[in-house]
């Protein structure tokens, strides 16, 4: 071994004993009567001291020869510091070097490898393996290996199984775009690689494996921003002869363990929404109930006056900030210009303060006079201090607008604490939404998805009133995971399919292995997937899902590191019987 101990262990205890530790240079101190070295590896940081009046040249020369990120290998006695250090876990102690050896040499790094680097995106995503040793970087990946650990701990002491499902399947029509994979030995067939094990762990159910899951990989080709990747990794799990209710109870325990084990912070009991009231008070499926500032519909109060706006609109609706009335002029026209943006698409905001001397003033006192704004604050039960904020126009852009100035407002205020966790359940999804440019239904979720069993007679006569069988975990405003209770009567699939759009013939060349499997008795299962990138930044109080990834893919879907995705040589092409036509 090159190292008796790593350069984050030695302690005052360790004092007078003879050790060797190895890693990179941090950084080097030369004070002429005498030198520091700053010795980093995953573990921590360690200084070696050298008096050069006391020192061996030949140690002298080689510490003064060293560059940032020299990899080394010092050995020495452990002394007592004289000028202790609080910053660093080892600042009580220092190693008096009598031997230093050069393990291998390192060009100047293009950013400085600490917590505050001058390295932007670009060049750390470049420099990835650079990037990975700075605390930051590590000390997200090592949370990462934690939850996984503790995922597999809680799950094994229920009886799951962890079994690896195929990476090379068949593509399928539904849901997000599937990155395809030539068959060379069958040529003109391609694979796709999995969104996710959906249909394999369905089957696993059938084989009997009553407890699945998997830490797995998957592949969505989409457009990308800060919580999505081209490939992201999944907790996939199924349990056989359940309700929904068993699923939320199993699940809801993995979380609260999740925050018990990880973070010691304990959870209560997760509330439930359903979808319905998720978009009536929040604008959105996944509300972040940090905060209250529930959407209040004022339809009955400001309508039949002068103001056209709101005459002409299908829905007005407001929030309430708490103690935001001394808003600014410049504010409350930050926030306009916020609302106005073409991915929120509002085409104005009305605002109306509730002073601290009981009186109101809108944007719209030219409409509106005090006793009817007394009706206003009555309606969102205003106080003295607050403001309240309007929307109105179309019903679906409205509530999705307002949803986004309620978060804007929420992070505004200081109501949206990283450090703060608001866990809930979002249930009685719809089953089935409509798409007017493909003139059909679409799965809201997946074609596999149970309909509410009281709701199936909906399906030949009022297709959209169907509430499905799913669920979703929302933290902090953030989807963490999502499933279903799943299909597992083949007519009521073969039905499902149909009002889908998939003829009988296309339905079986499709799933057509899922609905043979299911004659031979399918017992009744369900389950769920967390996004486990998307677990780890939430945990680690980040929003961009890359920093707990060890070798992410950048916005565009490429890695810069490696330089991928690349052309590949005719001849491999010609193997696949590929045809390349660059635009």
């Amino acid at each position: 071994m090159l190292r008796t101990h790593t350069c984050g262990e030695l302690r005052i205890t360790h004092v007078g004993q003879t050790v060797t530790i190895s890693g990179w240079v941090q950084g080097m101190r030369d004070k002429g009567s005498l030198l520091w070295i700053d010795l980093r590896d995953r573990y921590g940081i360690t200084q070696v001291t050298i008096e050069t009046e006391n020192a061996p040249k030949e140690i002298i020369d080689i510490a003064r020869s060293l560059g940032r990120e020299f990899v080394v290998s010092v050995t020495g006695k452990v002394a007592a510091r004289y000028s202790k250090s609080d910053k660093i876990a080892t600042g009580d102690i220092e190693i008096t070097p009598d031997k230093i050896s050069i393990l291998n040499s390192a060009i100047t790094p293009p950013f400085t490898i600490e917590d505050d680097t001058d390295g932007g995106d670009d060049i750390r995503m470049k420099y990835r393996y650079l990037d990975l040793r700075r605390n930051s970087v590590r000390k997200n990946l090592e949370l990462r290996h934690r939850m996984a650990i503790e995922t597999r701990n809680y799950l094994d002491k229920l009886n799951f199984l962890e079994v690896e499902t195929p990476v090379l399947i068949k593509s399928t029509p539904e849901g997000a775009r599937d990155f395809v994979v030539p068959s060379r030995m069958n040529q003109g067939e391609f694979y796709a690689l999995p969104q996710s094990p959906q249909t394999f762990k369905q089957l696993l159910m059938v084989g009997g494996f009553d407890r699945y899951y998997q830490i797995v990989k998957c592949f969505r080709d989409e457009d990308l921003r800060a919580d999505r990747q081209p490939e992201f990794t999944q907790i996939d799990c199924e349990m056989a002869f359940v309700e929904q209710e068993d699923i939320l109870n199993t699940f809801e325990g993995l979380v609260k363990h999740l925050f018990k084990s990880v973070k010691n912070v304990d959870i209560p009991e997760l509330s439930r929404m359903t979808y319905a009231d998720a978009m009536k008070y929040y604008g959105n499926d996944k509300p972040d109930i940090r905060f209250e500032m529930k959407f209040v519909e004022l339809n009955d109060v400001v309508k039949g006056k002068d103001f056209k706006v709101f005459n002409d609109a299908g829905l007005v609706v407001g929030i309430c900030a708490k103690g935001a009335a001394e808003y600014t002029r410049k504010q409350l026209d930050e926030l306009t210009e916020f609302v106005k943006r073409p991915q929120i698409g509002a085409t104005g905001l009305v605002y109306a303060r509730y002073n601290a001397d009981g009186t109101i003033k809108s944007s719209v006192d030219k409409f509106y006079n005090e006793e009817q704004l007394k009706k206003w604050a009555a309606a969102f039960n205003a106080q003295p201090g607050d403001l309240m904020l309007i929307l109105a126009g179309d019903e679906n852009k409205t509530r999705k607008a307002l949803s986004e100035l309620r978060l804007e407002m929420g992070t505004r205020l200081g109501l949206r604490d990283k450090n703060k966790f608001a866990c809930h359940w979002v249930i009685d999804f719809p089953l089935l939404e409509y798409n007017d440019e493909a003139n059909r239904w679409h799965a809201m979720h997946h074609p596999f998805t149970s309909p509410k069993p009281e709701d199936i007679s909906f399906l030949e006569t009022d297709p959209g009133k169907v509430r499905a069988n799913a669920y979703d975990m929302v933290i902090n405003g953030v989807e963490v995971g999502g499933g279903s209770i799943r299909i597992f009567n083949k007519d009521l699939q073969a039905k499902m399919f149909g009002l889908l759009g998939f003829s009988k013939e296309d339905a079986q060349a499709q799933f057509g292995f899922l609905m043979n499997a299911f004659e031979f008795g399918a017992p009744p299962h369900g389950g769920i997937a967390f996004g486990f990138d998307r677990l780890c930044s939430l945990f680690g109080g980040a929003e961009v899902i890359r920093d707990f990834i060890a070798f992410p893919k950048n916005n565009s879907g490429r890695d810069v590191m490696i330089d991928s995705p690349s052309p590949i040589a005719k001849e491999q092409l010609d193997e696949l019987g590929v045809t390349v036509n660059v635009k």
